[in-house]
């Protein structure tokens, strides 16, 4: 029988300090049917290859409907133990806060003496900052080789492969990321790169280990486990198409083309690593008559798109189309959004719903704005969102509610590659108006008069070739390698590779001079 673990007891004070932490609560039928689901899980991850060697662990809340979430207790499994031969009295039993309420016995040798799990920090890490109902680490073959295809990318995408069905808040024509971090030497010191990697990243339920493993976490046991499963049938295939010489991270899947020039190494560019920037040596060469940039990663902190210019269009979606209802503006983002919704109805996409094509204004305005909140929770990339939002976002601009943010090096690279004689453009998945309001509202004044035009997701995804030969031809160069585009997403530099364009990646985060 468990023992429980009387000092850590005696500490607990203020909302801790509850029936839920009494020696008859830690051995009523809750606590014991958690103990017993994570032994079952156990064995099954055990036949799975994910908890091997001991490795790998389990961490779920006990339900309990008479206790407030934040304050339910949490099961977890022990380190070093024989995941298959795991039995319900071998788990731990912690608060909210992470006190050790409830510890195994010493069994006789062979076996160790117990310890908690050493990931327990990360689990309540991700419970935390998630509100997760449980939380897997896997050390699965697949999410070990999947970070190791190529060792400088901080993510793994993939699209159009119906598992992706599986995860929270995605369906099959989105694009899933998941952010790895780098392993360490003991798994509790990955608990602040995780917790910043669960912040950069709102939308993930799961953080890659390089070389290591996964994380995974879901409101509740099954929506873990569904995605713990899904996740590692991604991975798996992603490996396979690798293999076949494949890209998994576009919707063609098509043959994985190399790049040239491409991972930093365009002879007149330098990468700084101390000071965490691309800066340019002796300009660029003559030939070189356009630059093409990204923009969220590139000139803009990601934070900011996902920290201010997200939640501005999510929380204002309403409002902007209560008042201008009646525009003829706002009546064309209703229909191309009445358009990808009907869309999405028909291909199943989670969180879609019916939009009234003659009902009254209120119920047409819930309707969007369902419909709107899904699209941004899952960082849809499809015109008719980024529109509306960049309607939205004019509004925000102009009341300078929003003001727009660049790396503090930038304005001087636009500046000197315009002394040049160079022409400057953006490509971005944003809308144009979008583009346009940032750089023409930074914290440094209006940017635009270094820039010579915006490309946005109508020439095409920026992750397939087509889009960069349409952009070439707009831009009438004689060679498409008069022009050099810049971006930190890998499989964007090499869609544009394939059309001619050299192409500069930067990794490890790295921006503009």
């Amino acid at each position: 029988m468990a023992a429980v673990s009387a000092a850590p007891l005696a500490a607990i004070n203020g909302a801790e300090k509850m029936a839920s932490t009494s020696l008859a609560y830690l051995e009523s039928s809750k606590v014991k049917g958690t103990k017993t689901l994570i032994s079952e899980l156990c064995r099954q991850f055990y036949h799975l290859g994910w908890v091997s060697g001991t490795g790998g662990s389990i961490a779920v809340r006990v339900h309990d409907e008479s206790i407030p979430r934040k304050q339910q207790l949490i099961v977890m499994s022990p380190s070093g133990v024989q995941k298959e031969r795991m039995e319900v009295d071998d788990m731990y039993v912690l608060s909210s806060s992470g006190s050790v309420l409830s510890e195994p016995l010493t069994k006789p040798w062979p076996y160790k003496p117990p310890k908690c799990s050493d990931s327990s920090p990360v689990f309540l890490k991700a419970h935390e900052l998630r509100d997760a109902g449980a939380v897997i680490h896997s050390h699965g073959m697949e999410s070990c080789l999947v970070t190791m295809i190529d060792p400088l990318s901080k993510e793994f995408r993939i699209t159009h492969m119906e598992m992706i069905k599986g995860i929270q808040g995605h369906g099959y024509y989105d694009e899933l990321v998941v952010p790895i971090i780098e392993n360490t030497a003991h798994e509790r010191e990955l608990t602040d790169s995780l917790a910043e990697a669960i912040k950069a990243y709102p939308k993930t339920t799961a953080v890659l280990v390089r070389n290591h493993g996964i994380y995974v976490w879901g409101d509740s046991w099954i929506s873990a486990k569904t995605q713990a499963e899904c996740y590692h049938y991604l991975f798996d295939a992603a490996i396979k198409l690798h293999q076949l010489g494949l890209d998994w991270s576009t919707p063609s899947h098509s043959p994985i083309r190399h790049l040239n020039g491409v991972m930093g190494s365009h002879r007149n560019a330098k990468i700084s690593a101390k000071a965490g920037t691309l800066s340019l040596n002796k300009g660029i060469e003559p030939s070189r008559r356009c630059i093409v940039l990204d923009i969220e990663g590139t000139t803009t902190p990601i934070s900011f798109v996902t920290d201010v210019l997200f939640p501005y269009a999510r929380d204002n979606v309403g409002r902007h189309l209560e008042l201008t209802y009646d525009t003829a503006e706002t009546q064309d983002d209703i229909k191309l959004l009445q358009a990808q919704v009907s869309e999405d109805l028909e291909n199943g996409v989670v969180g879609a719903i019916p939009i009234p094509s003659d009902g009254e204004k209120e119920d047409v305005i819930g309707a969007l704005v369902a419909n709107v909140e899904a699209m941004i929770k899952a960082d849809r990339k499809i015109t008719s969102l980024k529109q509306l939002q960049g309607h939205i976002w004019q509004t925000g601009f102009q009341n300078n509610e929003i003001e727009g943010i660049v790396f503090d090096d930038v304005p001087e690279a636009l500046e000197k590659w315009h002394a040049l004689g160079i022409k400057v453009y953006i490509y971005s998945s944003g809308s144009r108006l979008a583009q346009r309001l940032l750089f023409g509202n930074t914290t440094f004044g209006d940017l635009r008069k270094y820039l010579s035009g915006f490309f946005d997701t109508t020439v095409g995804n920026k992750k397939e070739t087509k889009s960069y030969i349409e952009i070439t031809q707009s831009l009438g160069v004689d060679n498409p390698s008069e022009i050099l585009f810049i971006t930190d997403v890998y499989h964007e530099a090499t869609a544009a590779n394939a059309a001619g364009t050299l192409s500069l990646y930067l990794s490890m985060s790295l921006h503009l001079p």
